[in-house]
């Protein structure tokens, strides 16, 4: 058994008899209350989504899940299929990628680990870093050197996060997929 505090996106408990997927999971800890989490929550076998608080200290099931690799292949509207070393192909919904959406785009060639229930895909996780091009980003203002001075950048996919001021358009950068956060421009 984990506390509730110790389950993270992406993770399954068993909870009343049921096995359900973790899509977000939120720590609060106010002045006088007790430390809460507040969890959004997706049955797998019916596909129900639901919002819950568990006090930090609740008690949860945790349920072990088999993992095999693949990278992603396409897109087939609403589907988004992902391809293993063996040519199977494992269609998942947007839903199930709400985390890694921001870094899934055509032609990528990232070894991805996907997360299975039985038979069934349940989430995809990235490599802790990826490397993606940037499409877009305000040329850089001359003197502004005081500091760690950043820009918002927009990814070929459409995603944007904030880079290092130097940044230009075409150029590779790093990101650190747990949090979304640009970590280093690379050498093409």
């Amino acid at each position: 058994m984990k506390t509730a505090q110790e389950f993270r996106a992406g993770q399954v408990a068993n909870i009343n008899g049921s096995p359900w997927v973790i899509q977000k999971a939120e720590f609060n800890k106010s002045g006088r209350n007790a430390a809460v989490v507040k969890m959004k929550l997706k049955n797998l076998l019916t596909g129900a989504g639901t919002e819950t608080v568990y006090r930090a200290d609740d008690k949860l099931e945790p349920i072990i899940l088999d993992r095999k690799e693949v990278t992603y292949s396409y897109f087939a509207d609403p589907l988004y299929v992902f391809m293993d070393n063996e040519f199977n192909q494992y269609e998942i919904e947007k839903d199930d990628l709400e985390g890694v959406m921001a870094f899934i785009e055509d032609g990528m060639t990232d070894v991805c680990e996907a997360v299975f229930y039985g038979e069934k895909v349940i989430s995809v996780e990235l490599p802790t870093t990826i490397v993606r091009q940037i499409a877009y980003t305000e040329p850089a203002v001359r003197g502004d050197t005081s500091g760690k001075v950043m820009k918002t950048a927009r990814l070929n996919n459409g995603a944007e996060l904030q880079v290092s001021a130097f940044c230009e358009i075409g150029d590779f950068i790093e990101i650190d997929t747990r949090t979304g956060e640009y970590k280093s421009r690379v050498k093409a």
